[in-house]
């Protein structure tokens, strides 16, 4: 059976859709509203064992009211006196140990809090640095297709008026062609570049993607009372947004016969002949670093 992992299940096709960090993000949010819940709950039952403990202590060395008893009374009291006292003791012991474990707990939320920000930080940042460079190349694509029409246009008037005894006329066209075939050339060199340019971000996205997906999901495997793997594919079954990252936006040559009108950021895969696939993130929870957190428990006494 393959397993279900974060960093092979939170996709979308359109280079701009955050909508697989989104969800994840959400998860997280929810999780730590649970343990900032359970830590209350903690330190609340904890006063509650520790008040009662100390009832009971004050109830088993209050002295009798009576002045006289017998031997076997005496003892009787005694021993029931004790074993109140080490009743006590008990709920004064797990009252310690529950605030033990709230400590734990907010240490581990803390923790999580500050390597949950660095990884936000970091996807914010590249997420508006792919966003702003899908749209350079967008705009880059439209003045190159302008550039290719107006060269077009300028082919045509020469065309049309071949014959023209003004040779003025003609001369005009002749240097108006000439300068829209330097303004396609530009234009091309410019749009290709931004291409480059936005493949490597995408590439950059897709790494710090895969490894915030990495860590987020390293959470899970601190808590050793839970069962990683069932939460994890329950989780991913229940929200994931799909196993295909988005492919390569590709550069499309204006006078190519096989040009495909797909919408910006809805590719329909890499150009085999420019690019290979991209290869498919793998790794184990077994590596070395695939836990980030140090081991924690909550395991009652």
């Amino acid at each position: 059976m393959t397993r279900s992992l974060f960093k092979g299940n939170f996709w979308s096709a359109d280079i701009l859709s955050t909508i697989g960090y989104d969800s994840i993000i959400q998860h997280l949010n929810n999780g730590r509203k649970n343990c900032k819940e359970f830590e209350e709950f903690l330190k609340e039952r904890a006063a509650i064992e520790e008040r009662y403990g100390k009832d009971l202590l004050s109830l088993s060395r209050k002295k009798p009211c009576g002045q006289s008893e017998t031997n076997t009374l005496k003892r009787a009291l005694e021993v029931f006196k004790q074993q109140i006292d080490n009743v006590a003791q008990c709920h004064i012991q797990l009252a310690q140990s529950l605030r033990e474990e709230a400590r734990k707990m907010e240490e581990f939320r803390e923790k999580q809090k500050l390597q949950r920000k660095k990884t936000e930080l970091v996807m914010d940042a590249i997420h508006k640095q792919k966003s702003l460079q899908f749209k350079k190349t967008m705009d880059a694509k439209k003045n190159y297709e302008q550039k290719c029409r107006d060269k077009d246009e300028a082919e045509q008037a020469v065309s049309r008026n071949a014959n023209l005894v003004n040779p003025k006329q003609q001369e005009k066209l002749f240097v108006k062609l000439a300068t829209s075939k330097t303004a396609v050339e530009d234009s091309d060199k410019a749009y290709m570049l931004h291409i480059s340019t936005l493949d490597k971000v995408r590439e950059e996205w897709q790494s710090e993607h895969i490894k915030a997906c990495e860590m987020y999901e390293q959470v899970r495997k601190s808590l050793e009372m839970c069962s990683i793997q069932k939460d994890i594919e329950y989780f991913v079954n229940q929200r994931k947004t799909g196993q295909i990252p988005p492919a390569p936006i590709m550069y499309e040559n204006f006078y190519s016969s096989q040009k495909n009108a797909v919408p910006p950021g809805k590719t329909t895969g890499p150009n085999l002949a420019r690019r290979g696939p991209l290869p498919i993130p793998k790794s184990s929870p077994d590596d070395p670093d695939y836990s980030l957190v140090n081991d924690y428990s909550l395991l009652y006494q």
